[in-house]
């Protein structure tokens, strides 16, 4: 489903005497995804997490190295891969002047979705949501826990094959949390590939087939979190998160 190979990322910045140089945020990682698989990326503040989204999704361009959708290349065939995917952001991000229909309405025409296609499916999502009774509710009276089911709802609006969450139940409350966990689990069950990123390491282990833990722009490990746990002889997924990417801080 999703191929990345020697993918590199640098950036030209400038160090603390003011000289311009090269920094490497992601550094030659290859890994694939399989479809309908939940699959968690997960690296302590400058593993190079967000950078590998944002080439993923098409907001920024690899230094060097290619990104496969199906076969079709993020190079080559944006436009088509785009229509594949669909995003949910770390950050609420809605017009708040309109109501909850109305901010649905607006992407599916974005999607170029027909009359009666945006309709149907914005009514299937709402229920799928539970967000029918807000429909018509400005986004600013939302709950955050409602926001965040917003947010994934217009992320499958066009029906993607692919939805990546970026830190999807941040400063939620554990009872929101376990209901978006369970929103990510049916979908996973429907056929979505989901691509996880989040600090909360509980939250990778309950969901994730998979996990590939980052430290520096560099993969330290890929596996599912119980082989992790067996290999490293520990009791959780957390505590092979620290032993992995502090020995390679060291």
């Amino acid at each position: 489903m999703i191929e990345i190979n020697h993918l590199v990322k640098k950036f030209l910045h400038k160090d603390k005497s003011g000289k311009e140089t090269w920094k490497t945020a992601v550094d030659d990682l290859t890994l694939s995804v399989g479809r309908g698989e939940i699959f968690g990326l997960l690296g302590p503040n400058g593993a190079g997490k967000t950078t590998t989204i944002r080439m993923m999704t098409m907001q920024t361009q690899p230094t060097g190295g290619t990104i496969l959708y199906d076969g079709l290349d993020t190079r080559s065939s944006a436009r088509k891969i785009k229509s594949l995917i669909g995003v949910v952001p770390q950050h609420v991000n809605f017009d708040q002047d309109l109501t909850v229909g109305e901010n649905l309405e607006l992407h599916a025409r974005l999607h170029h979705m027909g009359k009666r296609e945006r309709r149907a499916r914005i009514e299937e999502l709402l229920r799928y949501v539970d967000l029918t009774e807000v429909v018509n509710d400005g986004v600013r009276r939302l709950s955050g826990g409602m926001k965040r089911r917003l947010l994934i709802m217009r992320a499958l609006i066009h029906h993607p094959q692919i939805l990546f969450l970026d830190e999807p139940t941040v400063a939620l409350d554990p009872q929101v949390r376990r209901r978006i966990w369970s929103l990510v689990r049916d979908m996973a069950k429907n056929g979505v590939t989901v691509f996880l990123t989040t600090h909360y390491i509980e939250e990778a282990e309950a969901l994730c087939d998979r996990v590939a833990i980052l430290s520096k722009g560099k993969l330290v490990d890929l596996d599912t979190p119980a082989h992790l746990r067996e290999k490293m002889d520990l009791p959780n997924l957390e505590e092979v998160f620290l032993a992995l990417t502090e020995e390679k801080d060291k």
